[in-house]
């Protein structure tokens, strides 16, 4: 149903030009046009990958000003301004991506607030650009001669634009590189462990918005026929911000209704309001502020999800496709994880002190100890997550310490979390797909462009296939947050096989499973291992650890206790004065 009302939308938004419509609304969804490009820029770089930009304006205007340049100074065509202005975008966002997103925190925001207000600044202090009074008899658009001077004639044309534009920026989010930039929103750590370079996404996410906004400026300056810095400030720059939140800052069509929302609300009330009032003044912004303050109270999530609940979209067919060739796994008794006197010191206290231990191929190795005994610490050591003090990780022959993540992904090595990590509003199926983010090629383009679906459906066949192994084929359509603690754990599992790992590592996997699920978690541990893969296990669950390990690591304030066979670290004093307080 969802499908048929988008279409019967798009049927009315094109013919529109040719009904009675009064000009002034083709004029009114011009600008909705121009205004949702960046917007959907917005949703893409603010809702899904949780960057906060107030300078989208500055790019607006990088796109106005580059096709008025060429155009009134030099006679060029508009369509060689368009892609000289999306040429100096790329650069202009890619020095500013370097310089800024590595910030954090509220920094990043005041980051885009001083590069907005210094690119407005340059445009309105630079002779050749007219300074403030701007440049004047920018030429119209024209198509195999057609003249798009006139409102009717550039609609088209516009959303035109900004339908492809939506489509490209959906296919974008269903895709491969997709999944890696809906996990930039708090999920980085998980993502990079997946094998995901966040720091190349939100580059990535970060030059797209821009350039969706120079196209805006591009059209923007050939619809108003002049260009002056005063619609490219940060005012604007806010304004926009404030068109993605109302729609709905995390979905593309949030993009269009806040565009709408907004340009008919404010155009209305600055009618209205001085009527009422008795007298002029900019009382539209005060009702405006007041009416983003009531959607963040009652629509945190804007007003287009509230609108798209009411129609539900159909869940995702079952794949036919192929799954995904699986690597060569290691040799039986084959030396895979060699970790030699890792430490780390955390200012000035020793959390793991020279602790060394091996795994071999097809081996199951649990690492146990009380509460506070270094095992996750070391953990996060083996899988990069935390860089060493001294010693040496070697994974496969290759010494691995020292390398991200994400790297040590990419050689064969996958975990899951002792606090579930995933992505609360994609379904169970997505978040296990973004384990096989390593094995398939994908990029951006060819997402936006459609040309990647044979390889998503190899990549989702490869999901369906863990997910069943672990017995999870019931729920795979499911929001990932909707599903309890024990659920959301074997999710991770799934997620993690689907990198088809030589080394499993698992943080306690075990916590918030039932017994039943519990038993069914080690008959899937058992058979990997008979497949030849090898785990490390962190588990607090004795009964689950002896019945299932082959050797045992036992750790205690950061140092190892006694390494061996589960019945001589049952047996050992040693451990049981370190689990009890006392030697029996």
């Amino acid at each position: 149903m969802r499908r048929a009302l988008l279409v019967a939308v798009l049927i009315l938004l094109f013919a529109l030009p040719a009904l009675p419509v009064p000009e002034f609304w083709i004029t009114q969804l011009n600008y909705i046009g121009m205004f949702s490009l960046v917007a959907l820029g917005l949703v893409l770089l603010t809702g899904i990958g949780g960057l906060t930009s107030f300078g989208q304006a500055a790019f607006v205007g990088i796109g106005a000003y580059a096709t008025a340049l060429l155009t009134t100074r030099y006679g060029l065509s508009p369509w060689l301004g368009l892609v000289v202005g999306l040429a100096v975008t790329v650069v202009v966002a890619l020095v500013l991506a370097l310089l800024t997103l590595r910030m954090s925190g509220h920094y990043l925001p005041l980051a885009t607030i001083c590069w907005a207000l210094s690119l407005n600044f340059t445009m309105a202090n630079m002779e050749f650009l007219g300074k403030y009074d701007g440049l004047l008899g920018v030429p119209a658009l024209s198509i195999f001669g057609f003249s798009l001077r006139e409102g009717r004639g550039i609609y088209l044309l516009i959303w035109a634009i900004a339908v492809l534009a939506a489509l490209g920026v959906r296919n974008l989010l269903d895709s491969r590189p997709g999944r890696a930039i809906r996990a930039l929103n708090g999920a980085t750590t998980m993502a990079e462990a997946m094998g995901v370079s966040t720091f190349r996404y939100k580059v990535i996410i970060f030059v797209v918005a821009a350039m969706l906004a120079c196209i805006s400026g591009w059209l923007f300056a050939h619809v108003q026929r002049t260009v002056n810095p005063s619609p490219f400030g940060l005012k604007m720059g806010i304004e926009y911000l404030f068109m993605a939140v109302v729609g709905g800052v995390g979905t593309v069509g949030g993009a269009f209704v806040g565009a709408a929302v907004f340009k008919v609300i404010e155009d209305q009330l600055k009618e209205l309001l001085p009527a009422l009032l008795g007298g002029s003044g900019n009382y539209e912004i005060i009702v405006l502020g007041i009416v983003l303050v009531l959607i963040i109270k009652y629509a945190p999530k804007g007003l287009w999800p509230y609108v798209a609940s009411r129609f539900p979209a159909a869940p995702r067919a079952r794949s036919t496709a192929e799954r995904l060739s699986a690597g060569a796994k290691p040799q039986p008794g084959e030396l895979l994880l060699d970790v030699d006197k890792v430490r780390k010191e955390f200012g000035g206290l020793v959390a793991v002190n020279d602790v060394s231990f091996q795994i071999r191929a097809g081996e199951i190795v649990g690492l146990i100890g009380p509460n506070g005994a270094g095992k996750s610490t070391t953990f996060n050591l083996v899988s990069g997550v935390l860089s060493l003090t001294r010693g040496a990780v070697s994974f496969r022959g290759g010494r691995v310490s020292g390398l991200p993540s994400r790297e040590i992904a990419r050689r064969g090595m996958s975990r899951t979390f002792q606090h579930v990590k995933m992505i609360a509003d994609m379904t169970v199926l997505e978040n296990v797909t973004l384990g096989s983010y390593l094995r398939g090629s994908s990029g951006t383009a060819r997402a936006m462009l459609r040309l990647d679906r044979a390889e998503e459906l190899r990549l989702f066949a490869e999901a369906e296939v863990q997910l069943e192994r672990i017995g999870m084929a019931a729920q795979m359509h499911e929001l990932a947050g909707n599903l309890a603690l024990g659920p959301q754990r074997l999710m991770e599992i799934a997620r993690a096989l689907c990198s088809d790992p030589a080394l499993l590592l698992l943080d306690e996997p075990a916590a918030g499973l039932r017994l039943k699920e519990k038993q069914a978690l080690a008959e899937v541990l058992r058979q990997l291992k008979r497949e030849g893969m090898s785990i490390l296990l962190v588990e607090h669950d004795m009964e689950f650890v002896m019945g299932l390990t082959d050797r045992i690591v036992v750790m205690e304030f950061g140092t190892k206790l006694i390494e061996g066979t589960p019945d001589e670290v049952q047996a050992s004093p040693a451990v049981m004065a370190a689990y009890l307080g006392t030697e029996h």
